[in-house]
């Protein structure tokens, strides 16, 4: 299908920093975008053909976007499922497909997912209500300490809490939930792979990611990841059995547990492009956003392989400050070489929002990071 130059339109839902990223590769390709999003002042807006305001989740808002286009993609999970499913029996094309969204955006479902198919994964019981956890917890079905996470609408550390005691429950939404044992981490690690309509596979290299534990997010995304060679095909090698398993169309992202006990499990996949992947855009031959569109378009994908080592820095709104948005000390890392800021346009800062991202390219992954952690301690993201 020829999307270049023509009347053919590609929708996306989300408008946010992914969906920005995205429009860097339909822009350089001319292709027609539709996008939308909740958010009049979005990221995204700006780049794309046609803009809607609208809640992702409402079924008639997401069909009647979804009318509109040839192919529909997403940056965001959380979206109605029903109406993908009714745009699919019409002949739009979405992907990833509706039945892979059902099974990723709820934790509970994706959990079974791996079970059912005997992927690696922590052991897990799902729930319907806290008093279930209560009453597990006196039986001793589970024991403190655990991982409690939301089933749905989970991100950036939202949704997840560690567990030690029956006060931490206390603390909790009523909500259907999972609980997960608690696991020994050496290193956390993700592996993106791309799959075309066709059939055609591959993947970037394997990424390790350092989380700042007070938040419960990701810091510092590191590529190559700093193992050796038989966890990283063994990385590899699970991942490509999810994908497999999945069947999907476009990118999934899994994202793994490397143990103290040396073991790879799987923690959580997400079926678009991914924060862990921004470094991709200067350090591989095809970037992540790229390789997602033209494995959604059935084109060949691209040449993935690195480029050379690099270092993401997370920049993230700091925690005191709320507000219109203001960079202090970006011109200072600007003078610095082969370092690339991104800011994704959003207008107001709030603690602990994503609001850019920094990567630091470098022949040693080591002087990198060191770099990425002066950039942290450099740059400031204000309110005015």
């Amino acid at each position: 299908m020829n999307f270049f130059s023509n009347s053919k339109s590609l929708g996306i839902l989300g408008g946010g920093q992914l969906g920005k990223m995205l429009l860097y590769v339909t822009r350089k390709w001319d292709i027609k975008t539709y996008v939308l999003d909740p958010s009049e002042d979005c990221p995204a807006k700006l780049a794309c053909n046609f803009f809607f305001k609208g809640d992702l989740s409402d079924f008639d808002t997401v069909y009647k976007f979804g009318k509109q286009v040839e192919t529909l993609t997403i940056e965001i999970e959380n979206v109605n499922v029903e109406a993908l499913e009714k745009l699919e029996k019409e002949g739009v094309r979405v992907f990833p497909q509706s039945n892979v969204i059902r099974i990723i955006k709820n934790k509970c479902i994706q959990k079974d997912f791996f079970k059912k198919n005997k992927i690696p994964t922590s052991n897990f019981n799902t729930y319907k209500n806290i008093d279930q956890i209560k009453k597990d917890l006196l039986n001793k079905k589970i024991a403190f300490p655990f991982i409690w996470k939301s089933a749905v609408s989970g991100y950036d550390g939202y949704g997840v809490k560690a567990i030690y005691s029956e006060k931490d429950i206390e603390l909790l939404n009523e909500q259907e939930s999972l609980v997960e044992e608690f696991i020994k981490i050496e290193k956390e690690l993700a592996v993106i792979v791309s799959r075309s309509e066709n059939g055609q596979v591959n993947s970037f290299p394997v990424l390790e990611m350092k989380f700042n534990n007070d938040i419960n997010q990701v810091e510092y995304v590191l590529s190559p990841a700093r193992i050796d060679k038989k966890l990283y095909e063994k990385a590899k090698d699970i991942s490509y059995k999810v994908s497999e398993c999945l069947n999907h169309v476009g990118l999934i992202v899994v994202e793994l547990f490397l143990t103290t006990n040396g073991d790879i499990i799987v923690n959580e996949i997400a079926p678009r492009p991914h924060n862990s992947g921004h470094l991709t855009i200067e350090s591989c031959y095809t970037c992540q956003f790229e390789q997602h569109i033209r494995a959604i378009l059935n084109l060949p994908l691209g040449h993935s392989k690195m480029k050379t080592p690099a270092v993401m820095v997370n920049l993230i709104g700091d925690e005191n400050h709320t507000g219109p948005v203001y960079y202090k000390n970006i011109d200072q890392i600007l003078a610095i070489d082969s370092v690339i800021p991104h800011i994704y346009g959003k207008k107001e800062t709030r603690p602990y929002r994503k609001m850019g991202h920094v990567t630091v390219l470098n022949s040693q992954i080591e002087k990198a990071l060191q770099i990425a952690k002066k950039i942290k301690k450099t740059i400031k993201v204000i309110s005015k």
